[in-house]
């Protein structure tokens, strides 16, 4: 037995009012599948949906999911297809789902998928609940068959950042795409470098590992010089042995 969505309060965020600014800058573009008439805007629409799942620290070409972009194109699935098919891509896995807890990729999906902030602490809880039971592919299900899903972007839109715009303020709120994807506590996991300890005893694998290896490989080609020069060379009679002897 599935279990059920733990409730949470949502806040009220700027998104949740509705607003009645003129069109700019800080309005998210909006791309729907029944205003691309022509292949121009159809490509438009693929980049788009790319930059809001992928953004554009992660849309690489070994990203690209080629035959859902060849579904799309020929409509055989629907925008919310193409969505579900990129979150739930082995490159969104890595980049995303494995290399964070639970609660920050749970952080990440709601900006990326539903248009929004997290409401709260509870609503992280309540979707990593269904992460934790579901695993990813039905925590994106989930994600999409929402009523705040459909009601904002149906079938054909590509989800956006729904109304920066703050009242009272020059600029809107920070666009999600400039956000960190990965939590602090895997920047604190990251590997450390390693520093040399010339007290402790003496390791040659640790030592080459933390030191610079051309000026390494200088020295011990100038050592290997000095030692054939002065001791080798004498005793093969090829130059007079140091000091004149």
């Amino acid at each position: 037995m599935a279990i059920p969505l733990l409730e949470y309060s949502p806040s009220t965020q700027n998104q949740r009012v509705i607003g009645y600014e003129i069109a700019g800058e800080e309005q998210s573009r909006i791309y729907s599948q029944e205003t691309s008439p022509n292949s121009r805007e159809t490509d438009e629409l693929i980049w788009a949906a790319y930059y809001q799942i992928f953004h554009e620290q992660q849309m690489l070409a070994s990203n690209r999911q080629l035959y859902l972009e060849s579904q799309l194109k020929a409509s055989q699935i629907t925008v919310r297809d193409f969505i579900r098919g990129l979150a739930t891509s082995d490159s969104f896995r890595r980049l995303n789902y494995e290399c964070n807890n639970n609660y920050r990729f749970v952080e990440l999906c709601i900006q990326r998928i539903l248009g929004r902030s997290v409401y709260n602490e509870r609503e992280k809880l309540a979707w990593s609940i269904v992460l934790a039971t579901k695993g990813l592919q039905g925590f994106i299900n989930a994600l999409l068959d929402t009523e705040e899903y459909l009601e904002n972007f149906g079938y054909n839109t590509v989800p956006y950042q729904r109304r920066r715009i703050l009242p009272q303020r020059d600029r809107g709120e920070l666009p999600f795409a400039r956000m960190s994807r990965y939590a602090q506590d895997y920047r604190d996991n990251l590997p450390k470098p390693k520093k040399y300890d010339p007290w402790k005893n003496f390791d040659l694998r640790v030592f080459l590992d933390s030191s610079d290896g051309p000026v390494v490989s200088w020295l011990f080609v100038t050592l290997l010089g000095l030692i054939v020069s002065f001791y080798l060379l004498p005793i093969l009679g090829i130059l007079p042995k140091f000091g004149g002897y």
